[in-house]
Formats: structure tokens, sequence, C-alpha cells
């Protein structure tokens, strides 16, 4: 006679460690674009675009971002999350639609912020 309750199981053993594969980047979880906003001093804000895939331009993109909304930009060079654009303002869903008017399927944008 045995007992199932005295079997061991590790509910997490299929999954694996999501952080543990060397070939998956931290900032670009499941090939997914960020935009993030963040507050700096008063009401102004920044808003930041990471995950972008290697086959766009992140120089020829900040400086169409620039010129379509009307706002100061920069891109950023980080060891973590990659190349970074950097945006004056709450431009996130400027930048969503303009991205989805490019041909970047909506599913793999995710708007973060308040």
């Amino acid at each position: 006679m045995s007992v199932q309750n005295l079997n061991t199981f590790d509910p997490f053993a299929d999954e694996g460690d999501p952080l543990g594969g060397a070939n998956q980047d931290v900032g670009s979880q499941q090939n997914y674009i960020h935009i993030r906003i963040q507050q700096r001093n008063g009401r102004k804000t920044l808003t930041t675009l990471q995950g972008l895939p290697k086959e766009y331009d992140a120089k020829k993109l900040l400086k169409a971002f620039k010129k379509e909304f009307a706002c100061n930009g920069n891109l950023v060079d980080d060891e973590e999350m990659g190349r970074v654009i950097q945006l004056q303002g709450d431009q996130r869903t400027k930048i969503s639609n303009f991205l989805t008017e490019e041909g970047i399927p909506r599913a793999s944008i995710k708007l973060h912020g308040f």
C-alpha cells in the first residue's frame, strides 16, 4: 500500500529557471517591446522604449519619433537592457500607434506606467 501524499513533486521542474537561460536577455522577456514612463521632477515625465528588434535602426527611429511627436529624445546604451530610446513627455500611446503602423504586432508591445 503506497500513500500518494508522500511522493515528492516539484511544480517548477518542467518550467526551468526563467532567468537562468544564457540565450535570454533580461530586458527582452519573450521578445516584447517595453514602453515605460518615468516621473522626473514635478509634472515632467520621461518615456523609455526598450526591447526593439535588431533589424530596426534605433537612430533612425529616434529621429522619426522626435520629428513626429515634436519632442526631444536620446539613445542610451545600457549593459543590462541594451539600447534604450528615451523621449520627453508621455509618448506611450503615440509610440505604440507608430510601431503598429510600421508592422510590429500589437501583441508584442507592452505598455507600462501609471
